[in-house]
């Protein structure tokens, strides 16, 4: 069983929200599916790329997943589902020229009992919190596809500069812009009290790694934490939009 909570704000600059996200989970299924997109391409595109990468992906999900699934099978059903709202998303915007290079970040999760599956394209993310024992602590489970992600990896700036970079939000893989889109994949094991955080940048951008523990690990109300980020993310501008997803395993 899982704990879930979710948010999704405009920030203080953006005319217009376009992340987008959404969780199936039910008493009728063993799996928990949920998706964080961060949509781009203007006015006209942004909005709908990520709405519709959400959508194609847990209707792609709920037609797959089947109960007596392994782990690699259920891996194949979320790059299935990640291929599927590329194609949605580059179909459409083939279709009106008005939309053409619209795209879309994702970062997903589909769990099942202790495992969790996670996938991502873009610079969206995955973090594990992990509640006790000697890995207690916040860990990044995806890595971002970007231009500082790679000056990161080379050496180049530190994690901290990456935050503040002129070229942070230059992405070099996205959903949508071409015909094809691979994603990363990750299986994590979730023990007890742990919990996995689905996030786009916006929060990433204004709320520190070490912040997003502490209101996570403080033992203060769950119900609130989302809402404590955010207020985080407004006192540093919230330049961009913001969405995020908590699951904790009981």
């Amino acid at each position: 069983m899982m704990n879930i909570w979710g948010m999704t704000d405009i920030g203080l600059i953006r005319r217009e929200n376009q992340d987008a996200y959404a969780v199936q989970a039910g008493e009728d299924s063993r799996y928990t599916v949920c998706v964080v997109c961060d949509g781009m391409g203007g006015p006209s595109g942004g909005k709908l790329a990520g709405e519709l990468a959400v959508e194609t992906f847990t209707s792609t999900c709920a037609a797959n997943l089947r109960d007596d699934m392994t782990l690699e099978q259920i891996q194949e059903v979320a790059k299935f589902a990640v291929a599927e709202a590329n194609t949605a998303v580059y179909e459409h915007s083939c279709a009106e020229p008005g939309l053409r290079g619209m795209g879309t970040t994702l970062v997903s999760a589909i769990i099942r009992e202790e495992w969790a599956v996670i996938n991502n394209v873009g610079d969206s993310r995955a973090y594990l919190i992990r509640a006790g024992g000697e890995q207690r602590g916040i860990s990044r489970v995806t890595r971002d596809h970007s231009v500082v992600e790679r000056l990161v990896e080379r050496g180049d700036i530190t994690e901290e500069e990456a935050r503040s970079h002129p070229n942070r939000n230059l992405i070099t893989r996205a959903l949508g812009p071409d015909r094809h889109a691979l994603s990363d994949s990750y299986l994590v094991q979730l023990e007890r009290g742990d919990y996995l955080l689905l996030c786009t940048d916006g929060l990433i951008e204004t709320v520190t790694d070490w912040e997003m523990e502490r209101e996570i690990l403080s033992g203060k109300d769950e119900n609130s934490c989302l809402n404590r980020m955010l207020e985080i993310a407004r006192k540093h501008g919230a330049p961009d939009n913001l969405t995020a997803v908590l699951l904790r395993r009981q």
